[in-house]
């Protein structure tokens, strides 16, 4: 199968510093994902354990499996009905070449007919900007931080601007991540515009020649019209100042709220040109899925991944490592 094959290519690499990376990111995966395994893959293994035979019984379990891990219903039918298809066409029998067809069939869910980059658009020229959004209570703020320490690593110069000024905390919380990172902080006070807050942000980015500007926003989503105005003004100054910026428009999503959270993706991409996805606290969750209806639902890709409360714990997403810490155990 081409998904198993690629994983057991994952340490084939020329360099030993990418050799232990690799092994580094993929205990990141294994560890954060170790609660969606058990759950979801356990509920799989069992299923196979207690079925002679391929039936129409098997599928309906299989569905209802999938549904349970927050894949999205109309995701799974599509995938049931694919699964039954190769079932027929390749004359499957045998249980355990089924489980393979199974991981194979979710990975390209993700991957067929796809455009998809999990990588962030840097800018060729000047600052790159990146704007964050997300209602209150989704860890923005902490992915944040820890990007900026991720970017700060990989040698990035790197600003950070405190664009919620609403959210009681929120200003003294970006702060506390920039002395953490030892990066530049811009801040207004609180319940101040945040576009003016924005624009002495990016002034101050420009003028320290910063590689990348993190703008932190309110996350309120009671009124769309109000948010919608809200992020088009915002977006406006930044674009006044760089063009063609932001580069990024990141949508933090809390991965332990499920279905919820493919519902604020879809208010947020109404109102606003959401770029990627962020999945943090998928450690938390026993529903991994969710990566999988983002895929079918939005056709947003996702960027980063949170395994954990440490701030080396976010994860630029990597499919082949994701499909690996969610079935290891069928492997």
């Amino acid at each position: 199968m081409g998904i198993f094959n690629n994983i057991k290519n994952l340490f084939k690499k020329e360099n030993e510093k990418e050799i232990l990376k690799e092994k580094e990111e993929v205990k990141l995966y294994d560890k954060g994902l170790s609660k969606s395994r058990d759950n979801f893959v356990n509920k799989l293994i069992n299923l196979n354990n207690k079925t002679k035979k391929i039936t129409d019984e098997y599928f309906e379990e299989l569905e209802d499996i999938l549904i349970m891990a927050d894949i999205g219903v109309n995701t799974v039918l599509s995938f049931i009905e694919r699964l039954k298809k190769r079932v027929k066409e390749e004359k499957i029998e045998d249980l355990e070449y089924l489980k393979e067809v199974i991981v194979d069939e979710l990975f390209i869910i993700y991957v067929d007919n796809s455009i998809l980059t999990n990588k962030i658009n840097f800018s060729k020229e000047g600052p790159t900007v990146i704007l964050f959004v997300g209602v209150n209570g989704v860890g923005k703020t902490t992915t944040i931080g820890k990007i900026a320490s991720k970017l700060k690593s990989d040698g990035k110069k790197v600003l950070m601007v405190a664009g919620d000024t609403f959210r009681a905390g929120a200003i003294e919380q970006l702060e506390e991540w920039s002395r953490r990172v030892g990066c530049i902080c811009v801040k207004g006070e609180e319940n101040s515009d945040p576009s003016s807050v924005i624009y002495d942000g990016i002034e101050k980015g420009k003028e320290e020649q910063a590689d990348v500007i993190l703008i932190d926003t309110a996350g309120r989503l009671q009124n769309k019209i109000n948010l919608m105005k809200e992020l088009e003004k915002m977006n406006k100054v930044i674009g006044n100042l760089i063009p063609n910026a932001p580069h990024e428009t990141l949508l933090v999503i809390d991965a332990t709220t499920g279905q919820n959270g493919i519902s604020q993706a879809k208010n947020f991409k109404e109102i606003t040109n959401i770029t990627g996805i962020i999945l943090s606290k998928l450690d938390g969750t026993a529903k991994g899925g969710i990566v999988l209806a983002i895929k079918e639902e939005l056709d947003i890709p996702v960027k980063y991944i949170g395994l954990g409360e440490g701030i080396d714990d976010l994860q630029t997403f990597d499919i082949e490592k994701y499909i690996y810490g969610l079935f290891k155990d069928m492997m």
